[in-house]
């Protein structure tokens, strides 16, 4: 065997060892590309995962928010609606007509005057139901003794002043309004 025919047997065997060591790394680089590919996708398809997710949420979010807030403006209207309603009744009460608003200040001044066992009392309404309210006492043990800001009625106070009732139209009205202000909005607002 001649030195030319071993330089040329190395030289096969490096060129097929070489391309054996290209084929392997060939198919490394391509297992590679292929798992950086995967990996790739996989990430993508995690990232679009959690950017759907967080834009569910935030769609949540909004339209839990849009909720809350129509649900603030219904209340504030409805809230509204009632103190206007409020308004109306006093404006009523307080423009009763003469005889009315003599029949319902002698029942409250009759109830009034039944909490005070015989006792001297001084009794107090609006400005402009002074003089009806001292017609009403005239046979009575009672004494008008001034004025107070209501919508009418009476307040009377023992001689002591250590008992105070308040008859007026006004703590009437809150009663009725606390104990029928569901009922109300329920048919002012079709709940």
């Amino acid at each position: 065997m001649s030195l030319d025919t071993v330089v040329e047997d190395i030289r096969d065997e490096a060129r097929a060892r070489a391309e054996e060591i290209r084929e392997a790394a060939d198919a490394e680089a391509d297992e590679i590309v292929a798992e950086a590919e995967a990996d790739a996708e996989r990430i993508r398809e995690e990232r679009l995962a959690e950017v759907e997710r967080e834009i569910e949420q935030e769609r949540e979010q909004t339209l839990s928010s849009a909720k809350l807030e129509a649900k603030q403006e219904r209340l504030g209207a409805r809230r509204d609606v009632l103190e206007d309603v409020r308004d109306d009744v006093e404006a009523a009460i307080a423009s009763l007509e003469e005889d009315r608003r003599r029949e319902l200040t002698e029942t409250l001044l009759d109830a009034t005057l039944a909490e005070f066992d015989d006792e001297s009392v001084a009794v107090y309404t609006r400005a402009e139901d002074v003089e009806l309210l001292e017609e009403l006492v005239s046979d009575r043990n009672a004494e008008v003794d001034g004025e107070v800001d209501c919508l009418g009625g009476v307040v009377g106070e023992s001689s002591t002043a250590r008992v105070r009732v308040n008859n007026t139209f006004d703590s009437v009205l809150e009663d009725v309004w606390d104990d029928e202000l569901k009922n109300l909005s329920e048919r002012l607002f079709d709940q």
